[in-house]
């Protein structure tokens, strides 16, 4: 596999005995250290998007003619995933890929599109609302990022998100008018009401489909804690199990249909107990390291049904195992502490009753980890001696 994504991909593959060739436009990433990292492919950045499709069609390429047939493209962002569509006549000539028609991956990827294709589909997303309504709207409003992809370095991200988290809530339309930054950007928005309900409402269906959007593979999650609360990046993640869930990712995935792997993620509104679709994903995700834990490797079974054409057997699949990121869920139970939703025993023993796979750190694959650490060592070191030197300064400042 030729993989566009980190250590949350590698090491399911890994799992699964597959050779993978990281390709990364960073030469520090941590993937880059795995022991299931069989070679590297450094790319462009993607904001030269040409060079990068040049590189990775050359790459395909060699492959191809050294292996005599294609091996799978996988990859891990949004901003991936819009690469791969806009070039995907000339990737598929020298890589396996399952993709979705061209007008879905578009509407996955934008969320005006999508809230089209959820009325077209009958799907039961959120009430989409318009900056005219808003004066009238009492209730809380969800505020997005309109595209998907591009977004963690956008202006809306860093002066409506101030840099943390996904979306923003506001108490009511009349506040997101009168909001500055909300109406300077206005036209990268899109708005929708909030679903009430805790980050523990928040559940995923996993899947991987066949050509004719037959399921091959599937499990469900639940997000734990995010950071920040309720808007943020995932810190704690479970499989689960709920029936409800289960039966309408299914039916979801059937109506639209969906093609190759995705996932979609619902919220349960603790008003009325009812699962909204927030969105869907066509693409590899974090989850996946979580999935292959506990029986279910989703990166492996698309590796199978891509290069042997092999459908899974029916497999037992556990909810054992958690996934933590130990930095964001640090930051992610200071935030529910002093909102007075979490206490700290509380926090603790969600993370000891269960084994836990990390995002960077592994016992069976450490290097990633160690590697971090020693090149993070000498900036802490540096900022430590100028606090040091802060407070030397503000002591003689004081003593004389």
């Amino acid at each position: 596999v030729v993989l566009l994504g980190g250590l949350d991909l590698l090491r399911p593959l890994g799992y699964a005995g597959i050779p993978v060739i990281v390709a990364t436009p960073d030469a520090r990433d941590p993937a880059l250290d795995s022991r299931y990292c069989r070679g590297r492919c450094l790319l462009p950045t993607l904001e030269r998007r040409e060079a990068v499709i040049g590189t990775l069609l050359a790459v395909g390429l060699r492959l191809k003619r050294a292996l005599g047939c294609r091996v799978p493209l996988f990859y891990g962002t949004d901003d991936h995933l819009s690469l791969i569509d806009d070039a995907r006549e000339a990737l598929q000539r020298v890589y396996l890929l399952l993709l979705n028609p061209p007008e879905v991956s578009r509407a996955l990827l934008d969320k005006s599109r999508f809230q089209a294709l959820a009325r077209a589909r009958g799907l039961p997303v959120p009430r989409a609302l318009d900056w005219d309504e808003l004066a009238d709207v009492g209730r809380p409003v969800l505020v997005k990022p309109r595209v998907k992809t591009g977004w963690e370095g956008s202006t809306v991200h860093r002066r409506l998100l101030g840099g943390k988290g996904k979306a923003r809530i506001f108490a009511s339309g009349r506040e997101v008018l009168a909001h500055p930054h909300a109406q300077q950007l206005r036209e990268r928005l899109t708005l929708q009401e909030y679903v009430p309900g805790d980050d523990r409402a928040l559940w995923s269906f996993h899947g991987f489909a066949d050509e004719d959007g037959v399921l091959l593979a599937e499990f469900v999650g639940r997000k734990l804690r995010t950071y920040p609360p309720q808007t943020g990046t995932s810190s704690c993640l479970a499989l689960a199990r709920d029936a409800e869930v289960e039966a309408l990712g299914r039916a979801i995935a059937a109506r639209v249909p969906l093609r190759g792997v995705f996932k979609l993620d619902f919220k349960r509104c603790a008003a009325n107990g009812r699962l909204y679709l927030l969105e869907i994903n066509a693409r590899f995700n974090l989850w996946h390291h979580l999935g292959a834990a506990n029986g279910v490797n989703l990166p492996g079974i698309a590796y199978e049904y891509l290069v042997h054409g092999v459908r899974p057997a029916p497999r037992a699949r556990g909810t054992r195992r958690i996934w933590v990121c130990p930095r964001l869920d640090w930051r992610a139970y200071r935030a529910y502490a002093a909102r007075g939703e979490l206490t700290f025993a509380a926090w603790l023993a969600s993370l000891v009753r269960a084994p836990r796979v990390y995002d960077t750190f592994s016992w069976s694959d450490p290097l990633p980890w160690v590697r971090q650490r020693a090149r993070r060592a000498p900036a802490r070191l540096a900022r430590e001696l100028r606090a040091l030197g802060a407070r030397l300064q503000q002591w003689l400042s004081t003593a004389s």
